[in-house]
């Protein structure tokens, strides 16, 4: 809940600042999810809750953080602090995440949520794959992405490039990772 506090500023002066500490409260949340789930396969202490909460809490740290990057609050906020003339104020977007970008991303997992739901009520055990797993990596490299680029004020531009590859790449891999679930999903319902 940290992050999303520190997303929602709408104070000009202390935007930066909050970009730098929402970037590092993302990561630590990113690296402490990831040991989470290592350890609990090391350990085998892997249980039916933490199949549930583990999908729900990195979902809601996706999607909620796609959901503040495409929200014209957000963006003006940002782009105020900004010295640009109100021409460019007008098309420009701070983020690079457009709303339709965060549509197919937050449909993605209502409709693996779903599918899991159902295999799951049915006894089925259906976590994750391998592209549910490289989705959400790449997902997390575009989040942080998006909060490097926007605390260094666009200034750098390798950032910037990394930015913008990012939040294709996790939106065709998103669509490539709901495809693989669906036909998993056929699969496992059909046996």
């Amino acid at each position: 809940m940290v992050f999303f506090v520190l997303l929602n500023v709408h104070d000009e002066a202390t935007f930066v600042w909050h970009m730098k500490i929402a970037f590092s409260v993302f990561i630590v949340a990113v690296l402490t999810d990831m040991l989470d789930g290592y350890l609990a396969r090391a350990w085998k202490v892997e249980s039916a809750f933490g199949r549930v909460v583990d999908p729900f809490v990195d979902k809601l740290l996706i999607c909620g953080a796609f959901i503040f990057f495409s929200s014209n609050d957000f963006i003006n906020v940002a782009v105020k602090m900004r010295e640009y003339p109100d021409t460019v104020r007008a098309s420009f977007n701070v983020t690079g995440v457009h709303p339709w970008m965060t549509v197919v991303i937050v449909a993605r997992e209502f409709l693996v949520t779903s599918i899991r739901g159902l295999a799951e009520s049915r006894g089925i055990d259906f976590r994750a794959d391998w592209a549910g797993k490289i989705k959400m990596t790449i997902q997390s490299v575009a989040v942080a992405a998006i909060l490097l680029d926007v605390a260094l004020v666009s200034k750098v531009a390798w950032v910037h490039q990394i930015r913008d590859y990012a939040i294709w790449i996790t939106v065709v891999i998103t669509v490539l990772s709901a495809t693989t679930y669906v036909m998993r999903a056929r699969k496992v319902m059909a046996a």
